[in-house]
């Protein structure tokens, strides 16, 4: 039985691929994590406590518990550690451990949404504008150029981060010189153009630069949506098995544009302009979304994919590479519900309208 290490353990990011790696009995699940009262309620076989990846001690607690469990396979599941990790990612090999990983610099340029969005935008690819607000005038040149019939600008984190982080649509200036200011974020928060609310998200592996497995969700809502200034929390309350060739081709020359030799794990995270165009607004890199399980239910177990493949290179066999599932399907999501695999049909025929 293979051992396999991931991070971020009792999080629910890392809760879907623990769970979906635990369907197979190849594998040892062992997890750490920096947050006790998370770590405390994960599946995981066995758990460790490491400090928060920025911190000093992180690389040797980390080096200690790779010594003392010697596992086969290093995920991450969280931005924060992926950009940490990756830079000191030779010490993986000395110990032995496989870590199926793109290169450092395409790290770094998916988890700062601004270094994507120029690699998008060199690309030609259909974008909202943004500018990079190191300045009150910046905020004031945004407003102008890029607000819509009501004014409205959308206003975001840039760095490390992930659930909207410090995400505001808002037409009141003062209302967003304020906001950047109490998150510290001159030099750090973009403007962009408004889209609709209707997003996507293309999750794939890739390996050695060739597809291996992509399938697309639309999300249906936030869960607590409305409790947050911009109605985004990260966290997806209805999710629904989706295809279209469109959201198809741009993903893929949204990937290629950041790596011309994707190896790993990519999501693009898509929303449809008001012309119905998916515009590609960041990247995933290097983890699952929190809603994996989902499609391991469904029968499309991409942790296990991806651990084949790192582990032994094992190509999955699958009757379509690209959307295997079929459309649909919904997952259903809740705090302190277990969720639900379903299709339109089933809420249907459980309710009474």
């Amino acid at each position: 039985m293979k051992r396999i290490l991931i991070d971020g353990a009792g999080g629910a990011p890392a809760e879907g691929v623990i769970n979906s790696l635990r369907e197979s009995e190849e594998f040892e699940v062992i997890g750490i994590g920096s947050e006790p009262t998370d770590l405390v309620l994960s599946s995981a076989e066995r758990k460790y406590y490491v400090p928060y990846a920025n911190h000093p001690n992180y690389r040797s607690a980390l080096g200690k518990i790779l010594e003392k469990e010697k596992p086969a396979l290093i995920h991450f599941q969280n931005d924060l550690e992926i950009f940490h990790a990756s830079q000191f990612r030779n010490d993986f090999d000395r110990f032995g451990v496989a870590c199926f990983m793109p290169e450092h610099s395409v790290v770094d340029t998916c988890v700062h949404k601004y270094k994507t969005y120029l690699k998008f935008k060199a690309a030609g690819l259909v974008v909202p504008e943004n500018i990079l607000l190191e300045g009150e005038a910046d905020l004031k040149m945004a407003f102008s150029r890029l607000g819509d019939a009501e004014g409205r600008i959308w206003i975001r984190s840039a760095s490390i981060g992930a659930g909207g982080a410090g995400s505001l649509p808002t037409n009141d200036f003062d209302m967003a010189r304020s906001w950047i200011a109490r998150f510290k974020g001159w030099g750090t928060f973009v403007a962009a153009s408004m889209l609709s609310a209707d997003t996507v998200t293309w999750l794939s592996i890739w390996y050695k630069g060739q597809l291996v497995v992509a399938q697309t969700r639309a999300r249906k809502g936030w869960v607590h949506g409305n409790r947050s200034a911009s109605g985004v929390t990260g966290v997806t309350k209805v999710g629904e098995t989706v295809s279209d060739p469109i959201v198809d081709d741009i993903s893929q020359k949204a990937i290629l544009a950041v790596d011309p030799k994707p190896h790993g794990i990519y999501g693009v995270d898509l929303t449809y302009d008001l012309s119905r165009i998916p515009n590609p607004t960041e990247i995933n890199i290097s983890r699952f979304f929190t809603t994996v399980l989902f499609f391991t239910e469904a029968g499309l177990n991409l942790p296990y994919i991806f651990a084949k493949l790192a582990l032994d290179g094992t190509h999955p066999q699958l009757t379509k590479k690209i959307n295997p599932l079929p459309d649909g399907l919904l997952w259903l999501r809740g705090m302190d519900t277990k969720p639900r695999l379903v299709t339109k049909e089933q809420i249907e025929a459980e309710i009474y309208f």
